[in-house]
């Protein structure tokens, strides 16, 4: 059983890893083609059909790009298509919400304190959420709003405010900001599966066949190609955000998370625009610094009660049987609960880390495998070893883990 808990911590960093990988080429391509895009320009030298052209520089070469808004008369055997990055993104950051959240729902996914409901039920609700994001944004793109860009985007951001509330109300803080990026990341790669490429392949086939291909095809898939470039920014701070408490373990988390949906909105329109030569809209950086500051301030009114643990997670009643139990406990209280609890003493911190309470034996237990991967198989906490956590406390930790584990 300590094996496996061992591989399956490994198993974990290595999904999130393969996440980040196919993350970073998806952005980076969908960031590169928007700005090649917006940096057209229509010269008298343009063959017919194209639409614009760009001259670049990049790594001791120069390249000459045309874009078709509809398609060249000829079309070469090998098209390079842009897709697989965000099939692997999604499907890399799915594995991660299995392998993290469904399998330790217990710990990350249910806040008994906020909604009360088994795992699996938590499970069905996680995962209908996110195809209901998909359906409903769909629906709403395809309606008579579709066709107003101002009006749609309002109306999806309040799709998105709601859906950031509602997250809190049945998740743990850490899994409704993880929710948040979950469900916009599904619009994002679920717009490549169900839109862009297959209305590409719709004009291909029209080519080929010796049809003109229609013009809308490509309206259409500009439109979901937009809306992806301005939701990515913040699917980013959701992939973070587990990792600041700060952001995802108070009050005003739902908030804080619709406000960052603005701040990646200006941050892209500064950019999008600056790339389509329209100017240099710097007023939108002090209005992102505004919100930024809103943000933190949120994050500093006062926590609302959870109250401690005082209920054992299922697969935890076995680590406060173990007669390790004392020995590991007492490690803990020494050198954990300065920092891991509900006020910490420790100077310089003023939330518990990740928002892990262990300043009780429930919270202890049902913080059993993190507590041996951090403390007692590894030695990233305390940090630094800044409260001299012993070898022998070390050892006690493991003991616990293993006995408590069979």
């Amino acid at each position: 059983m300590t094996d496996f808990a061992i591989f399956w911590e490994w198993l974990s960093f290595g999904v999130r890893w393969t996440h980040v990988i196919a993350a970073i080429a998806w952005i980076g391509s969908s960031f590169y083609f928007i700005a090649l895009d917006l940096g057209l320009r229509k010269t008298p030298s343009l063959p017919p059909l194209a639409a614009g052209e760009e001259w670049q520089v990049h790594g001791g070469g120069f390249y000459h790009i045309q874009k078709y808004l509809v398609a060249p008369d000829f079309l070469p055997e090998h098209l390079t298509w842009f897709k697989w990055e965000s099939y692997f993104t999604w499907i890399s950051g799915f594995t991660m919400l299995v392998v993290v959240y469904y399998f330790g729902a217990d710990l990350f996914l249910v806040d008994r304190h906020v909604f009360d409901v088994p795992s699996w039920v938590a499970i069905l609700i996680s995962l209908g959420s996110i195809v209901f994001g998909w359906y409903a944004y769909d629906l709403l793109c395809k309606s008579r709003l579709g066709q107003s860009t101002t009006g749609l985007m309002l109306v999806l951001f309040a799709l998105l405010t709601a859906m950031s509330w509602a997250y809190t109300q049945v998740f743990t803080g850490r899994a409704a900001m993880l929710h948040m990026g979950a469900f916009t990341a599904t619009i994002m790669a679920a717009n490549v599966a169900m839109i862009i490429i297959p209305n590409q392949k719709i004009v291909v086939a029209d080519l080929k066949a010796g049809r003109v291909p229609d013009a809308k095809y490509g309206k259409i898939a500009k439109q979901r190609s937009l809306h992806n470039n301005y939701l990515t920014l913040p699917v980013i701070f959701f992939m973070l955000s587990s990792h600041y408490p700060l952001a995802f373990a108070t009050p005003w988390n739902w908030l804080i998370a619709s406000l960052i949906f603005l701040e990646g909105v200006l941050i892209r329109h500064f950019f999008n625009t600056r790339h389509a030569r329209k100017g240099n809209p710097t007023w939108t950086w002090p209005l992102v610094i505004v919100i930024f500051i809103l943000c933190a301030w949120l994050s500093s009114s006062p926590k609302l009660p959870t109250g401690a643990e005082t209920v054992a997670a299922p697969a935890s009643q076995a680590f406060l049987d173990s007669p390790h139990f004392q020995a590991a406990s007492d490690a803990v209280l020494a050198r954990c609960s300065m920092c891991h609890t509900a006020q910490p003493v420790w100077e310089g911190i003023s939330e518990p880390p990740k928002n892990v309470i262990l300043d009780n034996p429930v919270a202890i237990a049902n913080h059993a495998g993190q507590i041996a991967i951090q403390a007692g198989y590894s030695h990233a906490m305390p940090p630094g070893n800044v409260t001299d956590m012993t070898d022998e406390e070390r050892a006690s930790i493991v003991a616990w883990f293993r006995e408590g584990s069979k």
